[in-house]
């Protein structure tokens, strides 16, 4: 079984991935990292190939008669969940939404907070119309509704990465419940599509982004399994694009990537803990479906696909189509110079503590508690854009900024003291520059003046990326620490 052997191969060689957005700051708005600093990155290109030999080598002996084999033993061995595929994906779809229903506070994932409670409840009156077949497209209908009402807090390219999946599982709600057979039968191929759309679209923060995984690489550094983040974070990206895009093909490709990502996305749990595992698992079931369905041939471009070099030609197709969405979409929404909104741009789904170094400083995380000179807010409203400031309270501004110097004033003066007065520069500076950006941060939180709100927002927006320069110079003379400055 030389195309399994390669898929649990691949998958071995692959992060343990979880969406950095539920774990780590983030700014929607910022600038992304210049596409062409991903299309002159060798490791890119080299991961590529990598995976391209994947993909034909998988089609090559689909097409011999070993690949009527192969996937003779892979129905064998699903046969006992494909029997029962469509009862697992609903069981798995109702027990999402109780368990997000339990979290509370979030739309339809842990990034998507809100502080209205109803939102809770609607989460759980979805998870009861699964359940019954006539009210399974009032449950697909409630999924959409739930993404509009996002909007209230969001802006739109924030809930992109979310779309595609909550349309595939809304259309398979719909599709399974008709009962016009011709209609039944592109049920489990509208999952795949939604799936595989959802993780080729959220694989280009790896691309755009590379420094909101700095944070997570800095405190978990065998997710790396001892490669440079700078090689490690584009590799991991182009895995999950093509596996993503290997979801969508003939049977064996798709079901070996559904099987690699299995293993992917099961190695995220244990480091990330529970958040990963319910915000992931209506992906997780559905690549266990992908992965069990028996069904041969392929009902979307099904010609085209059976020809070996549709491979190559389709992935570089679907890498110019999203790449150009993306970066296209963020310019058209944000600008070339991108946008940050007040009070404060960046979230995640836990504040900063201890446990969490890597959050944000401001209070407001799932779990956290709510401010306690503020009425309790979402974060949400954080990154959708300008608002005003929602505390005045003096007293409270001046501890939070001699907090700020406190915790910069220490790293600062030790970092200056190396002997290396180079290195001496940027352990310094890494803690001058997250003063500023905790300052900043601060002003947005009580300030009203516009014009120092706005210069605080350019401080965030310009000193973040330089201090992941900062933290990646140190890391390639291998003096950065798991817990670094």
């Amino acid at each position: 079984m030389l195309p399994a052997g390669l898929a649990i191969l691949l998958a071995g060689s692959l992060p343990a991935q979880a969406h950095v957005k539920w774990f780590a700051p983030y700014i929607v708005g910022a600038p992304p990292q210049p596409i062409g600093a991903t299309l002159s990155n060798v490791w890119f290109w080299s991961a590529i190939t990598l995976v391209l030999m994947f993909f034909l080598a998988a089609r090559a002996i689909e097409r011999s008669p070993a690949g009527e084999t192969i996937l003779s033993m892979m129905d064998k061995i699903t046969d006992p969940v494909w029997q029962r595929l469509d009862e697992f994906v609903r069981l798995v779809i109702s027990a999402f939404f109780v368990a997000i229903f339990a979290v509370g506070g979030v739309y339809l994932t842990p990034d998507l907070k809100t502080p209205a409670e109803w939102v809770s409840w609607v989460q759980l009156v979805i998870a009861a119309l699964v359940i019954p077949r006539a009210t399974r497209p009032a449950a697909a209908a409630g999924i959409i509704g739930l993404w509009l009402l996002a909007l209230r807090d969001y802006d739109i390219f924030h809930l992109l990465d979310y779309l595609s999946l909550g349309a595939g599982v809304a259309a398979y709600l719909v599709l399974e419940s008709s009962n016009n057979a011709e209609w039944r039968k592109y049920r489990f191929e509208a999952l795949r599509i939604g799936v595989a759309i959802a993780l080729m679209w959220s694989s280009l923060e790896k691309f755009a982004y590379p420094s909101w995984f700095d944070p997570i690489v800095d405190e978990k550094p065998f997710l790396t399994f001892g490669l440079p983040p700078d090689v490690f974070i584009p590799m991991a990206g182009v895995a999950e694009f093509t596996l993503g895009f290997g979801m969508i093909w003939t049977p064996l490709v798709r079901r070996l990537s559904a099987i690699a990502l299995f293993f992917v996305f099961n190695a995220a749990v244990f480091p990330f803990g529970r958040i990963d595992l319910i915000g992931h698992a209506l992906i997780m079931a559905i690549i266990v479906a992908i992965a069990c369905d028996h069904t041969r041939g392929t009902l979307f471009l099904s010609a085209l696909k059976s020809r070996l070099a549709a491979i190559p030609a389709g992935l570089a197709t679907a890498l110019v189509i999203f790449a150009g969405g993306y970066w296209g979409l963020h310019i058209a929404i944000y600008g070339p110079a991108g946008r940050i909104g007040p009070p404060t741009s960046e979230i995640a789904t836990h504040s900063h503590s201890p446990e969490y170094p890597h959050g944000p400083r401001a209070d407001g995380g799932i779990g956290a508690p709510p401010r306690q000179d503020t009425p309790s807010t979402s974060h949400a409203t954080h990154a959708a854009g300008p608002s005003a400031p929602a505390a005045t309270a003096t007293g409270s501004a001046l501890a939070a900024y001699q907090q700020a110097l406190e915790r910069m004033h220490g790293p600062m003066m030790q970092g200056i003291t190396h002997a290396d007065p180079d290195v001496a520069f940027v352990l310094g500076m890494i803690p001058h520059h997250q003063g500023a950006i905790d300052m900043a941060e601060i002003q947005l939180r009580y300030g009203r003046d516009e014009a120092n709100r706005k210069l605080a927002a350019a401080i965030i927006a310009a000193q973040k990326p330089e201090i992941a320069d900062m933290r990646g110079w140190l890391r390639q003379r291998n003096l950065l620490q798991p817990s670094g400055p």
